[in-house]
């Protein structure tokens, strides 16, 4: 056989609790080297930390190709309960390792990336060496996956790179650019990146994983919602029958009635309005079958509060798009000249998207807690989500009322929206039953 021109290892790419890197460990090129939480394994693991880990997981076993006689290794799982993934697929048996290779053992447990090294320098000038305190010379290798990182990394890019709205940003950038001077495709397409983006930032807080179909569904029932006869008749009932009659225009009055009258007509009518999709959703899952049940339905407070948002995103959409830009652009013949309508209208949909994660979407997520929490809680359902609406009604009347009063109070008013938001996500990653598959609890460690 010829000659061993590479060697073998795995380095750890994915550490449980810790930003702590740890070395590569060397395969051997005579033995099998077994992996496990057995302190009697050559790659010992800690038995505490990795409890998905069998106590003889898995072994490498090095072996020669019969067309050139190179060293290789495969690796072969010993009958682990949890089992071993190579590349995200279950192994069976055993897998003849290439480089980048990604291994898994048990879902959720360690990762390593299997690399060659070459037993020569690669990029070094001939007789060149490092030298270690100890006085002996170490070469300076270079591996394949240093040299080409996708190699080993691909896997990774969509679930710790943020991939996929890269891509996202890229697609509207293209679209964006095609639409100019069309203010109205211009205006959409910046709605919905916009809320897209929020939507993300408040996904990635929760940490629970839901189908994007359901989240989508969500806005677009609130938006037929909207645009139905069951609108008018809200109206009717919020702002005729009951004291919600919004404010006219140079209207004087108090600022406690001009508070009562938001809570009502602002308040009471769009959270109710907005928790019709969530409670929609709620019975459909109730009727659906494991899995889907718990893919669609709202079991814990953390899939109330998702659903709150994306039906928060259908109601400033249609809000921002179907009612306050358009009447900014009608304005269009100002002394400013022309185009002056669209101007204003981009520059109103832009803090108003982006105020609905103080707004909007601040005060439907926070009583989508209180209705995940009502189903945790079934015996105190009712008490939970009447104090649920309140307060999030309350909070969208004190902004509404604010906006008439001043622009200091109005800040704060709307940072203290997003606190209560905040919290609450905070509390449903702890109340969470899926709390050890929660992505973000598992990111930031609470």
């Amino acid at each position: 056989m010829t000659s061993q021109n590479y060697r073998g290892f795995i380095r750890p790419i994915s550490i449980k609790n810790t930003a702590i890197t740890l070395p590569a460990y060397p395969l051997s090129d005579e033995r099998e080297v077994v992996i496990g939480r057995d302190p009697s394994c050559d790659i010992p693991l800690d038995p505490n930390q990795y409890l998905m880990v069998s106590r003889h997981h898995a072994k490498f076993h090095p072996f020669y190709l019969p067309e050139n006689g190179l060293l290789r290794w495969e690796i072969c799982d010993l009958g682990s309960i949890n089992g071993t993934y190579i590349n995200g697929k279950s192994l069976h048996g055993c897998h003849k390792l290439q480089a980048g290779d990604c291994i898994e053992l048990g879902q959720d447990g360690p990762q390593f990336i299997f690399e060659y090294q070459l037993t020569t320098p690669l990029l070094s000038p001939p007789h060149h060496h490092n030298h270690t305190s100890s006085g002996h010379s170490k070469p300076d290798y270079v591996t394949f996956t240093q040299l080409f990182p996708l190699a080993s990394t691909g896997r990774d890019l969509t679930q710790k790179a943020f991939f996929v709205p890269a891509i996202v940003t890229v697609i509207f950038v293209v679209l964006l650019f095609a639409a100019v001077g069309q203010a109205m495709a211009f205006n959409l397409l910046i709605a919905t990146y916009l809320t897209g983006a929020i939507s993300y930032f408040i996904y990635q807080l929760c940490g629970k994983s839901k189908p994007w179909w359901v989240l989508a569904g969500c806005a677009g029932f609130t938006i037929l919602i909207l645009v139905s006869p069951l609108l008018p008749l809200f109206i009717i009932i919020f702002r005729d029958i009951l004291p919600g009659k919004l404010p006219t225009e140079g209207e004087n009055i108090s600022f406690l009635t001009l508070l009562i009258r938001m809570f009502f007509g602002a308040g009471l009518m769009e959270e109710l309005l907005k928790s019709l999709p969530i409670l929609l959703v709620y019975f459909i899952g109730r009727l659906l079958q494991s899995p889907w049940r718990e893919k669609v339905g709202i079991w814990e407070p953390l899939d109330g509060i998702l659903l709150g948002t994306a039906s928060a995103v259908g109601f400033t959409l249609l809000e921002t798009l179907g009612q306050y830009v358009p009447n900014i652009i009608d304005m269009g013949t100002l002394p400013t000249g022309e185009g002056s309508g669209q101007l204003l209208g981009l520059q109103l949909l832009i803090p108003r998207i982006l105020g609905s994660v103080a707004g909007h979407i601040a005060y439907s997520g926070y009583l989508g807690y209180f209705i995940g929490l009502s189903v945790l809680k079934p015996r105190k359902a009712w008490q939970i989500i009447t104090i649920g609406y309140i307060c999030a009604a309350s909070l969208h009347a004190l902004w509404n009322a604010m906006g008439f009063v001043s622009v200091v109070l109005l800040i704060i008013i709307g940072i203290l929206s997003y606190a209560f938001l905040a919290a609450a996500i905070l509390k449903a990653r702890a109340l969470s039953p899926t709390r050890s598959q929660n992505f973000a609890t598992r990111f930031f460690g609470d």
